[in-house]
C-alpha cells in the first residue's frame, strides 16, 4: 500500500510538472542599456533584450519601474514582455523611429507572444480630433502611431496592462489565431477619430474579457479581409464607452463573420451601443448579444451634427458600399436580456433584395431619457457608403417608433417593454414597435407606457407584413390603438391570445390594406 501511494504521488508530481510551461530566462531591459529617463530612445535597448531572449529560445523580457521613451519595438516568438507596476513606455511621435509600420509594438507570423503586467503604455493622441462640432475643419495628421499591430500571429496573450491615448487603432490584430485578451484597460481620448480599442480583423478564436475601454472610435470592432473570415469570437464582462460604436461588426466586411458571442457587457455614453454594418458582401451568422446594458451618448450636443442625428442603442444594416460591392447577408442573429436607456430607438434593417433571416429579440427593456426629434435622423453610416436604395438613409430611421425592424424574414419579438415619460411622449408620439416588410413573425408580450390616450399612435405598427402572429399582449387602459396594419402587401396576420379590451381599437386596419379574410 505504501509503495502504491508513492507511485501515485510521483505520477501526480510528474503530471503537474508537464502542465506548467517553462518560463525561460528573464532579461531585464536595464541590463541592455535602457535609461528610463523619458528622454533617450530606449527602443534599441529593449529590442536588444528581445532579440537576446529570442536567440536563447524564449523567456521573459522584464521592464522595471521607470519612464521609457521608445520608438518601434518588434516582438518575437516564445516571449513574454512584462511591464512592472510603475513602468511606463512613452510612445515616440517621431516618424524616423518606425520602420515596419506606424505601430509601437509589431509582430508578423510569430507565435506564443505574451504582453502582461501592471505597467502602462502611453500614446501620442491626447488631443481632440474631428469629433466635436468645433473640430469639423481639422485634418488628420500625416503620421499617426497606434499601439500594436500583429499580423498572422498565433497564441497571443495580452493581460492586465493599461494603455492611454493611442493616436489611432490601439490593438490591431490581423489574421491572428488563438488570441486571449484579459483585464486590459484602454483610455483613449473620447473625441479623437480613429482611436479604436481592439480590432480583430479576420481572426479566429478570439477571447476578450474583463476589459475597460474608452475610445474615440469603436471600442471592439470585428472586420474581415477578402477570403479570410472572422470567427469564434467571445467578448464578455467588459465596460465600454465610445463616441462611435462600442461593439461593432463591419464595416470592412469582405469575408464572413461566424460564431460571435457578446455577453455581460456594460455599454455607456456611446453614439451606437451595438452595431452591425455589412457592406462588402459578407454573410454574418450565428451572432448573439446577451445580458448587456446600453446607454447612448450623454452629451450629443457636443459632437458633430452628423453624429447627433445617427444615435442608436442597437443598429443593424445591410447595404452595398458601392455599386460594384457584393450583396451581403445576416442570419441567425439574437439580442436577449438587453436593458437600454436612450433618447433614440433601435433600427434593424435588411435590404429588399437581402432580408435579414431569423432575428430574435427577447426580453428587451428601453427607458427613454429625453426628447429627440427624428426629423433629421439618418441611419448610422459607419464609414463610406453610396445610396443604393431610394431613401434608405432616412425612411426607416425616421419612423415614429422606438424599435423599428425592416426587411426581415423570420422574426421573433418576445417581451419588449418601452417606458416613456409623459412629457416626452407628448412631444414625440411614437410606437413601441414598428415592422416593415416583415415575413413570418411571432410577436408577443409588447408593452408601451404610457398607453397614449388621445394620441392615436398605435403601440405596434405593421406595414406590408405577411404570415405574422401577435399573442400574449395586454392593452393598458387608455390605449387608443394597440395594433395598426398598413400597406397593400399586408396579409395573413393572426391576432390571438391577447387582452386588447381596454383599447379603443384593438386592431386598426388602414384603407391601404386590401380587404381579405386572412387578417
Amino acid at each position: 500500500m505504501v509503495q502504491l501511494r508513492k507511485i501515485v504521488l510521483l505520477f501526480c508530481i510528474s503530471c503537474f510538472c508537464v502542465s506548467v510551461p517553462c518560463q525561460g530566462r528573464i532579461y531585464s531591459v536595464k541590463d541592455f542599456g535602457a535609461h528610463a529617463d523619458k528622454k533617450s530612445n530606449d527602443a534599441p535597448a529593449i529590442q536588444a533584450a528581445i532579440d537576446a531572449c529570442s536567440a536563447a529560445g524564449g523567456g521573459t523580457v522584464y521592464v522595471p519601474a521607470g519612464d521609457y521613451f521608445c520608438g518601434e519595438i518588434r516582438l518575437r516568438s516564445f516571449l513574454s514582455l512584462y511591464l512592472e507596476a510603475g513602468a511606463t513606455l512613452w510612445v515616440s511621435p517621431n516618424k524616423e523611429h518606425y520602420k515596419q509600420a506606424n505601430r509601437f509594438l509589431y509582430a508578423e507570423n510569430e507565435k506564443n507572444i505574451t504582453i502582461e503586467g501592471r505597467g502602462t503604455i502611453h500614446g501620442t493622441g491626447e488631443g481632440d480630433l474631428m469629433r466635436k462640432k468645433t473640430d469639423t475643419q481639422e485634418q488628420k495628421p500625416a503620421f499617426r502611431v497606434g499601439i500594436l499591430r500583429f499580423i498572422g500571429c498565433q497564441n497571443v496573450s495580452i493581460k492586465d496592462i493599461t494603455v492611454r491615448y493611442s493616436d489611432t487603432r490601439t490593438f490591431d490584430l490581423e489574421l491572428c489565431e488563438n488570441v486571449f485578451i484579459n483585464g486590459l484597460t484602454i483610455l483613449n481620448n473620447y473625441y479623437r477619430v480613429n482611436a479604436d480599442g481592439i480590432d480583430p480583423v479576420s481572426c479566429k478564436n478570439v477571447h476578450i474579457s474583463n476589459c475597460h475601454i474608452v475610445a474615440g472610435d469603436d471600442c471592439i470592432v470585428c472586420k474581415t479581409r477578402e477570403a479570410n473570415p472572422c470567427e469564434d469570437v467571445v467578448v464578455t464582462n467588459c465596460t465600454l464607452e465610445s463616441v462611435a460604436t462600442a461593439i461593432k461588426i463591419g464595416t470592412e466586411s469582405h469575408s464572413d463573420f461566424r460564431n460571435i458571442h457578446v455577453s455581460n457587457c456594460v455599454i455607456r455614453n456611446s453614439t451606437v451601443g451595438i452595431g452591425m454594418y455589412i457592406k462588402d458582401g459578407a454573410t454574418a451568422e450565428r451572432i448573439n448579444f446577451t445580458n448587456c446594458t446600453i446607454e447612448t451618448i450623454r452629451e450629443p450636443e457636443l459632437v458633430t451634427t452628423s453624429m447627433q442625428n445617427s444615435i442608436y442603442p442597437i443598429f443593424v444594416d445591410i447595404e452595398k458600399q458601392d455599386e460594384n460591392s457584393r450583396l451581403g447577408k445576416i442570419r441567425d442573429l439574437t439580442f436577449a436580456d438587453i436593458n437600454i436607456i436612450s433618447d433614440n430607438g433601435i433600427l434593424v434593417q435588411g435590404m429588399s433584395k437581402s432580408k435579414i433571416e431569423n432575428l430574435t429579440m427577447r426580453n428587451v427593456t428601453m427607458r427613454i431619457s429625453k426628447a429627440f426629434d427624428y426629423s433629421q435622423r439618418k441611419k448610422h453610416v459607419g464609414g463610406r457608403t453610396s445610396q443604393t436604395e431610394d431613401r434608405r438613409q432616412t425612411i426607416y430611421a425616421q419612423k415614429p417608433s422606438y424599435v423599428t425592424l425592416a426587411n426581415i424574414q423570420g422574426l421573433m419579438v418576445d417581451s419588449l417593454r418601452v417606458f416613456i415619460p409623459d412629457g416626452i411622449f407628448a412631444k414625440h408620439k411614437r410606437s413601441a414597435l414598428s415592422l416593415h416588410e416583415v415575413e413570418d413573425a411571432i410577436v408577443s408580450s409588447v408593452l408601451r407606457k404610457p398607453a397614449g390616450a388621445g394620441s392615436g399612435m398605435p403601440v405596434i405598427m405593421m406595414e406590408n407584413c405577411q404570415n405574422s402572429f401577435l399573442t400574449k399582449c395586454f392593452a393598458l387602459p387608455g390605449t387608443d390603438v394597440f395594433l395598426e396594419l398598413d400597406g397593400e402587401r399586408t396579409a395573413n396576420i393572426s391576432v390571438t391570445g391577447n387582452d386588447l379590451s381596454k383599447a379603443k381599437e384593438g386592431v386598426k386596419t388602414s384603407a391601404a390594406v386590401p380587404k381579405r379574410n386572412d387578417l
